[in-house]
């Protein structure tokens, strides 16, 4: 596993990496699993999938460092809406404290479950147990799997905690802004999306991951919740401004799976 000392690094403001460890995975022999399985059995191989086109290009954009690209954006929204130095550096401040405490987060529920892959999943099928999974030996992503747990997801987690640290740090969800790829094989008539919420772009990192074949849905999903937890707890305790209103009831459904 790729950098195992990461579940146990000091967060920067939790109690502990473990404060917001996601529940534990659904069961092999489930009917979620299978669903899930299946999902990403169509949707996220490398050849003969259901992608569309589109959606295949959404997924090699964000096939990307997404610390590196949400850098990049927190600068372009910075600059956009014309934020004093006190106030950019309150905002960086906040979104890397929260995407720091969310990547540990991410480690810490993937070293306490190590759950499978799909592309192992796929491959084992005929040993899970389960009635509605069939295995594939010849199955492959459409990228290559990171070498470290499914569950949870670490961009997810990032994603989901700083697109919602953004929304707090604001007061609202609804803003455009523009995300840039660093993906050297994305489409090149597609080096930028403009979105107008910041949670499209977390539920967009939702389903790439999928489409990419390295992630199952609930992988996903629960490690949005993570990250939008740990944004909660960052902005809630540390870094207040005296003059800001608390957002802390904004609701965006983004936790719906």
């Amino acid at each position: 596993m790729l950098a195992p000392w990461l579940a146990k690094v000091t967060p920067f403001t939790l109690t502990s990496p473990s404060q917001f460890r996601a529940p534990e995975p659904p069961s092999l022999t489930s009917k979620r699993y299978a669903t899930a399985f299946n999902e990403v059995k169509r949707m996220g191989a490398r050849s003969n999938s259901d992608r569309t086109a589109e959606q295949t290009d959404l997924a090699l954009f964000w096939y990307s460092n997404y610390l590196a690209l949400w850098e990049r954006a927190l600068r372009d929204i910075a600059t956009a809406n014309q934020l004093s130095i006190d106030d950019s550096a309150r905002l960086f401040a906040l979104a890397n404290l929260a995407m720091g405490d969310a990547v540990i987060t991410a480690w810490d529920t993937k070293l306490h479950y190590h759950f499978w892959r799909p592309y192992t999943a796929i491959h084992e099928a005929d040993n899970d147990g389960n009635p509605e999974t069939t295995s594939d030996p010849n199955w492959l992503p459409l990228v290559n799997n990171p070498n470290y747990p499914d569950y949870t997801s670490g961009a997810n987690n990032v994603t989901g905690a700083v697109t919602r640290m953004l929304a707090l740090f604001f007061g609202t969800d609804e803003m455009t802004f523009t995300v840039a790829t660093n993906y050297a094989l994305a489409n090149p008539q597609m080096p930028t999306i403009t979105y107008h919420r910041f949670s499209d772009a977390a539920r967009d990192v939702v389903n790439v991951r999928i489409w990419e074949g390295i992630h199952f849905r609930f992988a996903d999903v629960q490690a949005r919740k993570q990250g939008r937890h740990v944004a909660q707890w960052v902005f809630s305790h540390f870094l207040r401004s005296v003059d800001d209103d608390d957002h802390d009831d904004l609701d965006d459904g983004s936790d719906e799976e």
